[in-house]
């Protein structure tokens, strides 16, 4: 090792590494998007405001409808309808389509493609990271199916999160990078990377400083993470965190929002749409921007009261919660 993760981690803290650790596209700072300051033509007529980087970038995670209890046929329509660019599914729905027979998930791929639907990745649970080989080794083999599944759905990324590692004690983070490192060859083999996840109340894996340190420790060029605002809340990571991850570091961020009150004491179902609790989204969208980025923002929330009533009112409540903000912010 050339350097130690506690050197690592005051690096990043500083952002010593924001420059060309994670980016994949270069210096950090770039900006994109937001209002020019010139003039147009030398009239003195300010120039028009830039699209937002994220017009086309909105997905659907649909655990935001799981509530409803819907198949996948039934989820596409609702994202199309709802007017998403993309749909981020839950791999039990996949394998639900998978089981009715051959080519029934290749189908269900035409109709998302036909309703003119992105993949924004797929919510996975295998075990990949724990200590032991044997429960590892089928870990590993569960995600190369679930892997396979979003392949045959025509997505070409998967949440990897520590699954089976939430309790302590705490993995050591270099052999968490090395139990990474090789989810990434597998996913050379099936065409779909995993995208490193952290949850918040996790013994291993509970912020986004930790998934710099594994996701540049894995030594591996699709490295790279899925974050969540939750999460980076009932973790502890600041929004400035985010301008580690460029372009190709950060392909998906889950968009949600949380009520004031001790982070520790959030749980899932404390989740609220985009915009209406405290989280910090002018900070969080000026982090994006000076790294370069512009992720799926993907609409992850987790509460019974949005799973009453008509669940297209849902879905379409959730996108325009999160596009009034892009479009504002970014």
């Amino acid at each position: 090792m050339c350097f130690s993760r506690l050197q690592f981690l005051k690096a990043a803290a500083v952002g010593a590494i924001s420059g060309t650790l994670l980016t994949g596209n270069g210096c950090a700072n770039t900006t994109t998007g937001g209002a020019s300051t010139g003039t147009a033509g030398g009239t003195g007529a300010s120039a028009p405001k830039a699209a937002s980087p994220f017009a086309r970038r909105l997905a659907l995670n649909t655990a935001t409808i799981s509530g409803f209890r819907l198949p996948l046929a039934r989820q596409i329509e609702i994202a199309a309808a709802a007017g998403y660019d993309a749909i981020e599914p839950w791999l039990g729905d996949l394998a639900a389509v998978a089981a009715t027979g051959a080519g029934a998930l290749r189908d269900a791929a035409k109709r998302r493609a036909d309703a003119g639907l992105a993949v924004a990745g797929g919510i996975a649970f295998a075990p990949w990271i724990v200590g032991d080989a044997t429960a590892r080794a089928k870990g590993l083999d569960q995600l190369r199916r679930d892997m396979e599944l979003i392949a045959a759905f025509g997505g070409t990324t998967i949440a990897a999160p520590p699954a089976g590692a939430y309790d302590p004690p705490a993995l050591d983070l270099d052999r968490v990078a090395e139990r990474y490192r090789a989810a990434l060859e597998l996913g050379d083999k099936t065409g779909v990377t995993p995208m490193l996840e952290f949850w918040g109340g996790a013994a291993t894996l509970s912020r986004l400083d930790q998934c710099a340190y594994v996701a540049a420790r894995a030594a591996h060029p699709n490295a790279c993470v899925l974050a969540d605002v939750f999460h980076m809340r009932r973790g502890g990571s600041a929004p400035a965190t985010l301008r580690l991850f460029g372009a190709s570091s950060l392909r998906c961020l889950h968009v949600n929002d949380y009520p004031a009150g001790a982070p520790a004491t959030l749980r899932d179902a404390d989740r609220v749409w985009p915009g209406d609790g405290i989280a910090p989204w002018r900070e969080i969208f000026a982090a994006l921007a000076a790294a370069g980025a512009a992720p799926w923002l993907s609409v992850e929330v987790f509460n019974e009261r949005y799973w009453r009533g008509d669940p297209l009112a849902t879905a379409r409540a959730g996108r325009e919660k999160i596009a009034a903000l892009a479009a504002t912010l970014s």
